[in-house]
């Protein structure tokens, strides 16, 4: 007989069992969300207040500055608190609501990596018509369509999941709510909506790749072609970090959500959970922002009292 004991709640496997090694999670966690935290606030509040660092470029920084903060706030605090009250459990609309933020974070976050494609593919090929191209009524449609598009897949996720009930295994594989693991534990024989939409995402994933792809063949091919080796070096400067931020995240992403979900997988195979919700809000500060020249010297305005040696480390 299939077993159809109702699931009234989840529980979110952490990293450890022992209580010791939990609150040691618990402390690491902390550490790492407070750097993601405070750096991409940082970098927001530079980007917003100074008045030189208005451009397409910066405007999409912020922009992916606050959803890396808005990504990392879902997951890791929750974990943070389970872990020292070594309490791994989570009531269902709190994970509905941990799903829904996530996955309109992580979508918008898609699609404002490929608008930032494509004003470095604009910037380099396209120099002489960048700034009617790149106007900023165009910037904030793209960046507000990126959010509304999020929005509106995190919505569709949410709505086609959570409205049937859950049987079976209680225990989430992660230390999140994620569509695969909640799938597999769901009785419900209405699907349609979920599918519907995970076919939406899969092809709006593949056409921003495609979209980068193409933005850097271009780029590629227009940067090989400058004679000067100095040129050709700032040009790839700043179109590299782009790549680098973008592999990591849909790489971690397609090991998050594609990989088979399992009762209970060996600490190991739950590293790509956080590499996909906490490296690349540390981490996107330093790849494009905290190693320019422009931002250092846009914390010196904001910052006067900032010593120099600190920026400069910075």
């Amino acid at each position: 007989m299939v077993n159809t004991t109702l699931v009234t709640h989840f529980l979110l496997l952490g990293f450890a069992e022992d209580p010791e090694m939990q609150t040691l999670c618990a402390v690491l966690f902390l550490l790492m969300y407070l750097v993601a935290l405070m750096s991409n606030l940082l970098v927001f509040t530079v980007l917003t207040l100074d008045p030189q660092l208005q451009t397409p470029m910066y405007f999409f920084l912020k922009n992916l500055s606050l959803l890396d903060v808005s990504l990392v706030s879902v997951p890791v605090p929750k974990f943070i608190l389970n872990s020292l009250i070594h309490k791994n459990s989570i009531s269902i609309p709190g994970c509905a609501f941990q799903l829904l933020l996530m996955t309109c974070f992580s979508g918008s976050e898609t699609f404002v990596l490929t608008a930032m494609s494509y004003d470095r593919y604009v910037a380099i090929c396209c120099p002489l018509h960048y700034e009617a191209i790149m106007s900023g009524q165009a910037c904030v449609l793209m960046a507000g369509l990126s959010w509304a598009l999020g929005g509106l897949l995190g919505t569709l996720y949410t709505a086609g999941i959570f409205p049937g009930p859950f049987c079976g295994s209680c225990v989430i594989p992660e230390f999140f709510c994620n569509i695969p693991s909640l799938l597999k534990i769901s009785c419900s024989d209405t699907f349609l909506a979920v599918y519907s939409s995970l076919g939406i995402a899969v092809c709006f994933t593949l056409l921003c790749c495609v979209c980068i792809v193409f933005s850097y063949v271009h780029i590629l091919s227009a940067v090989l072609r400058i004679p000067s080796r100095k040129s050709q070096s700032k040009a790839f400067s700043t179109c590299l970090p782009h790549l680098i931020v973008f592999t990591i995240f849909m790489l971690s992403a397609v090991m998050v959500y594609l990989r088979p979900p399992a009762d209970s997988p060996p600490v190991i195979d739950r590293l790509p959970s956080v590499i996909y919700t906490v490296l690349p809000p540390m981490l996107n500060p330093v790849i494009y922002t905290l190693r320019n020249g422009d931002i250092k010297l846009g914390l010196r305005r904001l910052l006067p009292a900032l010593p120099a040696q600190w920026v400069t480390f910075l």
